[in-house]
C-alpha cells in the first residue's frame, strides 16, 4: 500500500535550465500521487527546461513560484534535485543557499540527490553529516566536513535534522522510500499555504 502523505508540504528548488529530468519529475509525481502538496520554486517564473543525462532535452514544467518569492514556513521537507548545470547554478544563487540554511536552522529534513548536495556545501550544512552524492562531489563533501559513503541512499539524523541523499536517478526508488518514511513520521502542516 502506498504511503499516505496528505497534508505534507514539500518545497523543491531548481534553476530554469539543466535540472536532471527524473530527479525532479519522478519525486514530484510520486509525492503528489501520495497526496503531498509540492511547490516547485525556480529562479524565475519562466518554464523549467529539464535535461536527461545533462545533455538531451527533457520535459518542460511550469514553476509554482520563484526562489525569491517563496516563504519556506510550513514546508516539511526540502527537495534539491541534481543535474550538473542545475546544481552548479543553484549553489551560486544566494536565495537558494538561504533556503537551505532556513531548513537546517529550523531542523527540517532535506533530501538531495546527485549533484544537489553542492548547494548544501555552499550553505556549510554538511559538517558532521554522512551522505552520498554523485561520485565527483566526494572531495567537495569531505572538504565541507561531511563523510561521503558510496551507497544508493544515506539517511543521517545527526544534529537533530534529517538529511537524505542519493547518487543518481538509478537510486530513486531507495531515495523516495526514505522521503516517504521521513514525511510520514512528521505531522502535516495545519494550514497549507498555496
Amino acid at each position: 500500500m502506498a504511503t499516505d502523505l496528505h497534508g505534507r508540504r514539500v518545497l523543491a528548488i531548481v534553476t530554469n535550465y539543466g535540472v536532471e529530468q527524473d530527479e525532479l519529475v519522478v519525486p514530484l509525481e510520486h509525492l503528489r500521487d501520495a497526496g503531498a502538496l509540492v511547490t516547485v520554486a525556480a529562479e524565475t517564473g519562466d518554464e523549467i527546461v529539464t535535461l536527461v543525462g545533462d545533455k538531451n532535452p527533457g520535459r518542460r514544467l511550469t514553476p509554482d513560484t520563484t526562489l525569491d518569492a517563496v516563504d519556506t514556513t510550513g514546508y516539511g521537507l526540502l527537495l534539491v534535485p541534481g543535474g550538473t548545470i542545475n546544481a552548479d547554478t543553484l549553489r551560486l544563487n544566494e536565495r537558494a543557499v538561504d533556503i537551505v540554511t532556513e531548513f537546517v536552522s529550523s531542523k527540517r529534513p532535506i533530501a538531495a540527490i546527485c549533484h544537489g548536495p553542492w548547494t548544501l556545501v555552499e550553505a556549510d550544512a554538511l559538517r558532521g553529516k554522512q551522505l552520498t552524492s554523485y561520485g565527483s562531489l566526494k572531495t567537495d563533501v569531505i572538504n565541507a566536513g561531511g563523510s561521503w559513503i558510496d551507497q544508493s541512499v544515506v539517511r543521517d539524523d545527526n544534529h537533530n535534522w534529517t538529511l537524505i541523499t542519493s547518487r543518481d536517478p538509478d537510486d530513486l526508488p531507495d531515495f523516495l522510500h526514505q522521503i516517504d518514511v521521513v514525511l510520514a513520521d512528521h505531522a502535516p502542516a495545519e494550514q497549507p499555504v498555496y
